[in-house]
């Protein structure tokens, strides 16, 4: 088994190659502000005019719509199932519909917890010894490469099944991490990241998608033929 500094490096170098930067401090909305007719606790993702082009209605409509449907209570499934199947909206875009409904309305979101942060979570079946990840996860230099441009402190004792960390850059918290690492029937292994503590929804999505280039350049590190799943 290669030594867990080795390994720490060949994913620092991996993750050069494929992975895009740290994400920002809080993600701006991808909608610009406009006029509406009602108030709206948050600005959809998605903007009205391509909300209308995409699925026949504007976000004023739609919201009433819903209202007047389901209803506001119904919760995030029953939205989305009546918005495709009473107004023939495909699933992404009924999807979309229900976040941006929720967004406008106030209500929790998807990955939302009842202090109103949200958590994401990613995790990937990998060819890797568990000691090399425990180890290279417990050693603060390892972590330096691993990480790169974070700054991370491990809170739970070295001893954990799991592992949680703080995370922050350049002094700025930026939530809290836990690793953990699960052997399959096929020998290998399932590690899993959540990432706790984010202040928007926006936020979740940027880092559910480092979290998957993560894993994915420690599958190439670890064996680049390797067929696994980003779940």
């Amino acid at each position: 088994m290669i030594a867990h500094d080795t390994f720490s490096r060949s994913i620092r170098q991996q993750l050069a190659t494929i992975q895009s930067p740290v994400p920002a401090l809080s993600a701006e909305p991808v909608a610009a502000a406009q006029p509406h007719a009602r108030r709206w606790a948050a600005e959809p993702l998605h903007s009205d005019a391509r909300i209308l082009e995409n699925t026949g209605h504007g976000w004023d409509d739609w919201a009433e719509l819903i209202e007047a449907g389901p209803g506001r209570d119904a919760g995030h499934t029953a939205i989305a199932a009546w918005v495709h199947a009473e107004h023939g909206v495909p699933g992404w875009w009924a999807q979309g519909v229900t976040v941006g409904y929720e967004r406008i309305a106030g209500l929790r979101l998807p990955g939302q917890m009842p202090d109103g942060s949200f958590s994401v979570s990613r995790s990937r079946v990998l060819d890797l010894p568990a000691p090399l990840l425990r180890a290279a996860l417990l050693d603060g230099n390892s972590r330096a490469d691993l990480f790169t441009g974070l700054d991370t402190e491990l809170r739970s004792k070295p001893a954990s099944k799991a592992l949680r960390y703080t995370v922050r850059r350049a002094g700025h918290p930026l939530g809290s991490l836990l690793f953990s690492a699960d052997p399959v029937p096929d020998g290998r292994l399932r590690v899993t990241v959540t990432h706790d503590k984010l202040p928007t929804v926006d936020d979740g999505e940027l880092w559910k998608q480092y979290w998957a280039d993560w894993l994915a350049a420690v599958a190439a590190v670890t064996d680049p033929a390797a067929q696994a799943k980003v779940d």
